[in-house]
């Protein structure tokens, strides 16, 4: 697929037949909102470099200092874009977004590729996992038989975090999944709420989709863990994590994806169960997130760190579009939730939609949604953000999630994964191998003398 930089659409006046200016939508028109979405999804795509010669497909540029961007927001795009592409019925990105998926999954099939093992994650590997998940519930292309398939690509995810050496044995932490993948990197130690959000949200989903009842029972293990330990409040605060070994100091800083995941796969564990209990924590998630995290005049923030002077980093800079999808996903799961989701989420796309007046077309996207200014960032976070947000406003109105019985067609596999989750290893090093890098050593130190010589010469 080729794109024209944004920028030179702008100057031959090719945007949308309208003149360079600010991202311009009536959000009672759903016409309109689709024709916004479609410019923010390009204008997202304008970000992604995975698709030409010499780039990886999948991946946004990065890690830093290469670039912006962690392996998990790959992960986090293609998501946003399967939801966008369901609900908007624009099929314009189907082939970039099915490369992408298939070309991360890793030689074991799980979304745990060896060359991202220094930074992996629990919940970046739930990212992908996500998006797979999206794949399989809206009936996304499946894969060739031979391919690596939407809902097996999930179940692999779960079966892996669902191992004994990923997780806690005995005290206070007894269950808890770890925040990182293997022992070797930092934060090892520690038992945060977004891996173990991500594996209940992942178990709510597989639940509902397989009418696996096991699924279920893992899931609301995981959401007990997170209550007994005081990551969710009564109040439903929901708190980032604690350290081993006692999960007792437990960080309070609230960040909005953290709540919104939960409220997802709250609202399909409802989906599924229909029991008094899921829709007693669906309502009190619901009430939790609209007054922590859309405080500000019913705009959505980042409070742990988006007031003056602002510390949200790359990662952070992202959760609210995330939030608002999943809290759209929430009516559809339980549309007795409409009335007091739907309002809230308007008012904040609006108010995100107002400030997308940066860049070189005049309708890039910030971060800092309540001033009602553009602040001059760029980034595909930013763009996530309001593509979500318009996402989220039509969201209610399309068919809910399929499930194997009402429609979904992606093959699963219960065993899929691996059984331990260990490094990757390498060949011992020969006599041979040996020899040959010396021999190489020598001719390029040979070389290179040869070319200091000639320099002197000259």
């Amino acid at each position: 697929m080729v794109r024209l930089p944004t920028a030179l659409l702008a100057a031959c006046g090719l945007l949308a037949g309208r003149a360079l200016g600010a991202l311009d939508v009536d959000l009672d028109d759903p016409e309109s909102i689709k024709k916004a979405a479609a410019l923010v999804a390009e204008d997202l795509l304008s970000f992604y470099r995975g698709d030409e010669p010499g780039w990886v497909p999948g991946i946004l540029p990065g890690p830093p200092p290469d670039g912006d961007y962690y392996w998990w927001q790959g992960g986090a795009m293609w998501g946003t874009l399967l939801d966008y592409r369901n609900v908007m019925k624009d099929d314009t990105y189907d082939d970039t977004i099915f490369t992408a998926l298939q070309f991360q999954v890793g030689d074991e099939k799980d979304y745990n590729p060896a060359n991202w093992s220094a930074s992996m994650g629990n919940d970046d590997q739930a990212f992908w996992a996500f998006a797979a998940l999206i794949a399989a519930e809206t009936g996304f292309r499946d894969p060739a038989p031979e391919q690596p398939q939407w809902l097996a690509l999930a179940q692999a995810v779960f079966n892996e975090q669902t191992n004994i050496d990923r997780r806690v044995e005995g005290g206070n932490c007894d269950w808890g999944l770890r925040w990182q993948v293997y022992r070797t990197n930092n934060g090892f130690d520690y038992i945060n709420t977004v891996a173990n959000a991500c594996y209940f949200n992942i178990g709510a989903r597989l639940h509902r989709y397989t009418d696996n009842s096991t699924y279920g029972e893992l899931a609301e293990k995981t959401w007990d863990l997170m209550w007994r330990l005081g990551y969710i409040t009564e109040d439903y605060d929901v708190y980032d994590g604690a350290h081993l070994p006692d999960c007792k100091g437990i960080n309070k800083a609230q960040f909005s994806y953290n709540a919104a995941m939960l409220l997802q796969g709250s609202a399909f564990m409802y989906n599924a169960t229909e029991s008094d209990e899921w829709k007693e924590r669906v309502e009190g998630m619901t009430k939790g997130i609209i007054r922590v995290f859309f405080a500000k005049d019913g705009i959505a923030y980042e409070p742990s760190c988006e007031p003056p002077p602002g510390s949200c980093n790359a990662d952070m800079e992202s959760y609210r579009g995330y939030m608002h999808r999943w809290m759209a996903n929430t009516i559809q799961m339980a549309p007795f939730l409409r009335d007091t989701i739907l309002p809230v989420l308007k008012t904040s796309a609006a108010a995100g939609v107002k400030q997308c007046t940066g860049g070189d077309n005049g309708r890039m996207c910030g971060f800092h949604w309540t001033t009602g200014q553009y602040d001059g960032q760029l980034s595909a976070s930013l763009e996530m953000n309001v593509l979500g947000a318009l996402t989220a406003l039509m969201m209610p109105d399309v068919a809910p999630p399929l499930t194997n019985t009402t429609g979904g067609t992606s093959k699963g596999d219960p065993d899929a994964g691996q059984t331990k989750t260990e490094l990757p290893t390498f060949s011992p090093i020969t006599t041979g191998d040996k020899a040959g890098a010396s021999i190489l050593t020598i001719l390029i130190i040979t070389g290179a003398l040869s070319a200091f010589a000639w320099m002197s010469l000259d």
